[in-house]
């Protein structure tokens, strides 16, 4: 009986104390959760926690990953909380957040389904060959006008057709002219006469002379050959025609004669021109001109013989610019064994330009040129990159030099940058040079396909239903309801598609929420396009649902 009892005793004594304890520690947890530490004796303060209340408070967020910040709390337009950033924080590791707001971020299957590529920047020597079209001329300087300089007429032709080769000296033509027998008349008494008056006084001698020479200097500038004037002073007798010879050997280019036809002094009735050297006269682009020097040896290549390599030397550069077509002419003498050149053939020449040394180079694709400023995309990490403008140079076929804004050993992609653009929202990047990129526009989840035509654009939204979608000219007609945000009422109107691929798949007659945004004066373009789906609320976009899960 004593031993039952002492059992009991034992057993509510057991009973007390895990009551009590289990008391003890509901009103601990219930401290601690009200306070938010436990105070209790002895209890140490995790000096994590302290370092933690002193952070600082960066910046807040976009909570889908855009790269839009702001220095107070606010919220997207789907109404989730931006999220705050302290220092040291900036790289969170989160794969949908950029380490940078001015970076992009693309998934690791969109980048692989994109064919990114990547190469990091280099010194080299850009070897840059100038290429320019051009075209055969003759040498300006080795082509002669036959032209007489006394009225008279053609008698004879011994050349009468153009294109014909001749050598220098031969008989081109004769010609009748009353004024040269005339001439030769009055030649040949004066120098008679100088012959009769040996005997004479000088005053008559001194006369006779004058008079001699006078007749002989108009022959000469008549151009009537040596050998005829001392025939005509030994036998004093006068040739009714003149035969003009061909002063150098080339090829006839003009031919205005014709056998019978009266000429007057100064007409041109033959052209001959010497093709033994030729022309080639290229049209440089201008920002290729400043590299051209005097002396240097070009390669020409002509259609007419693919197997040949003609090299000629620059030997003037023009000092005129054709407005019309940007480029500077460039003649290359060009030696012309065989004839092989004709003038108005077409010409390929290439200059090849000494480098500067080495610099630092990216390919030429990785460069995009807005027309206003270069642009190049850094890989910052797995699926990360980040706009990065720069100042180029001089470029080669493959490289180009940049002069500003990369250092050599920096990934920059060299492939599919364009893709990025369109698959992310670039230029809300590049937007934020130099600053926060307040009012980016937001993209509707971290996947979603589009192209901010602007970065400080307004977005609007829409419901309607495709009518019709050009893919040649990018236009879509699509019938819309009212839109409150520009106070219109319901219409069908045409619309720009930023991307292809916001309409893949979609049929007229499909009905789409969409957005867009105006890029000029009256050039409405759509940005995002999401199909509605049987039995969901029109304007409430697909991915809305999805975009709050867990928040």
């Amino acid at each position: 009986m004593k031993q039952g009892a002492g059992l009991t005793v034992g057993i509510v004594v057991a009973l007390i104390a895990g009551g009590g304890g289990y008391w003890l520690g509901g009103k601990g947890s219930s401290m601690q959760g009200a306070g938010g530490t436990a105070a209790t004796a002895g209890a140490v303060v995790p000096a994590g926690d302290a370092a933690k209340k002193e952070r600082k408070l960066l910046y807040y967020r976009n909570p889908m990953g855009l790269p839009d910040t702001s220095p107070t709390p606010k919220k997207d337009p789907m109404g989730m909380d931006y999220i705050a950033v302290f220092e040291g924080e900036e790289d969170s590791g989160d794969s949908s957040t950029p380490a940078n707001p001015n970076q992009v971020k693309i998934s690791t299957e969109k980048v692989q389904k994109l064919g990114v590529r990547s190469e990091a920047a280099q010194l080299r020597t850009l070897d840059k060959i100038v290429r320019a079209a051009g075209r055969i001329e003759p040498d300006e300087g080795r082509v002669y006008a036959i032209s007489p300089k006394f009225e008279g007429y053609v008698e004879r032709l011994h050349v009468n057709v153009t294109g014909q080769p001749v050598a220098k000296g031969q008989a081109l033509f004769e010609v009748y002219s009353p004024e040269l027998v005339s001439a030769q008349r009055e030649y040949a008494i004066a120098a008679q006469g100088v012959d009769s008056l040996k005997d004479a006084g000088d005053i008559a001698q001194s006369g006779m002379k004058q008079l001699a020479e006078s007749s002989l200097l108009r022959l000469k500038n008549w151009d009537i050959p040596e050998s005829q004037i001392k025939a005509l002073a030994k036998s004093g007798q006068t040739k009714r025609t003149l035969t003009f010879l061909s002063p150098v050997s080339g090829v006839i280019t003009e031919k205005k004669a014709l056998q019978g036809m009266r000429f007057m002094p100064g007409e041109e009735l033959y052209q001959v021109a010497d093709l033994s050297s030729v022309w080639v006269v290229a049209d440089v682009f201008e920002q290729d001109i400043g590299q051209v020097q005097l002396g240097a040896v070009a390669k020409v290549r002509i259609n007419a013989y693919p197997d040949k390599l003609f090299e000629g030397k620059v030997s003037y550069v023009y000092p005129t610019l054709n407005e019309m077509t940007r480029t500077v002419p460039v003649r290359v003498e060009l030696p012309n064994p065989g004839l092989l050149l004709k003038p108005a053939m077409y010409a390929q020449m290439e200059l090849p330009v000494a480098a500067k040394g080495a610099v630092v180079t990216v390919p030429v694709s990785a460069v995009i040129d807005s027309g206003t400023r270069q642009i190049v995309l850094l890989q910052k990490g797995e699926g990360r990159f980040e706009p990065r403008e720069v100042k180029v140079g001089a470029r080669s076929d493959a490289n180009i030099e940049i002069i500003d804004g990369v250092k050599e050993g920096e990934q920059v992609v060299v492939a599919a940058n364009f893709l990025i653009d369109a698959e992310s929202n670039l230029k809300a990047a590049i937007g934020g040079f130099g600053h926060s990129a307040h009012g980016a526009t937001p993209k509707e989840g971290a996947e979603a396909e589009r192209v901010v035509p602007a970065a400080t654009g307004v977005s609007h939204r829409a419901s309607g239903r495709i009518d019709d979608y050009d893919p040649k000219n990018g236009t879509a007609s699509i019938e819309h309801g009212p839109i409150e945000s520009l106070k219109w009422p319901g219409m069908t109107m045409e619309f720009k598609i930023a991307n292809e691929a916001l309409v893949k798949g979609l049929k007229p007659g499909a009905r789409i929420d969409f957005e867009f945004v105006e890029r000029g004066p009256g050039e409405w373009v759509i940005t995002s396009v999401k199909p509605i789906v049987m039995g969901q609320e029109a304007g409430t976009p697909a991915s809305a649902t999805n975009a709050h899960t867990g928040h």
